[in-house]
């Protein structure tokens, strides 16, 4: 998508992840990651409902524009980031750093101080999301992903707990 015609499409709308949205979220799964890395249908039926996970996804005229999701442990201080996408028609748009950025609200109203994430170490453009985002590197899982690909392993300290609960629609 052209930046000009990026420009006059509407804003993405924030919300939480529903079951009706298990098609669109499996077609996002299966655009970025491959098969060994991809979340089932079942998986997102459990992550949908469970108290240990947030999913957020973004809006953009009815169409599923990307999603972001977070998973908790009880009594844990960390939060990790699980999975992150937004589809390529939506893509320049700022809307992965709103996800990110959401999806660190979200961790710190649950009391969460530092977010914990694994990338594909030949995806560029997410580690630059990444490190422009505040997230530094502090280690490496080798051979992680298909295809031999090593997973570099980011983490960044949430500061601050938000006066409110972060705005994401039902």
């Amino acid at each position: 998508m052209n930046a000009k015609r990026a420009r006059h499409l509407p804003r993405a709308r924030l919300r939480r992840g529903w079951l009706r949205d298990l098609d669109a979220l499996l077609a996002l799964e299966r655009e970025f990651f491959t098969w060994d890395h991809q979340i089932s249908r079942r998986g997102f039926r459990h992550f949908i409902a469970s108290s240990k996970s947030t999913l957020i996804v973004a809006e953009i005229g009815g169409q599923m524009a990307g999603c972001v999701l977070v998973l908790y442990r009880r009594g844990s201080k960390l939060a990790r980031l699980y999975t992150i996408a937004v589809d390529r028609r939506f893509q320049g748009r700022g809307l992965a750093r709103r996800l990110l950025a959401a999806a660190e609200k979200n961790a710190m109203y649950r009391g969460r101080r530092i977010m914990r994430l694994e990338v594909r170490a030949d995806d560029a453009r997410a580690i630059t999301l990444y490190e422009t985002s505040g997230y530094r590197r502090f280690g490496r899982r080798h051979r992680y992903y298909d295809n031999r690909i090593d997973a570099l392993r980011f983490d960044k300290p949430l500061r601050r707990k938000p006066r409110a609960r972060p705005r994401v629609s039902h």
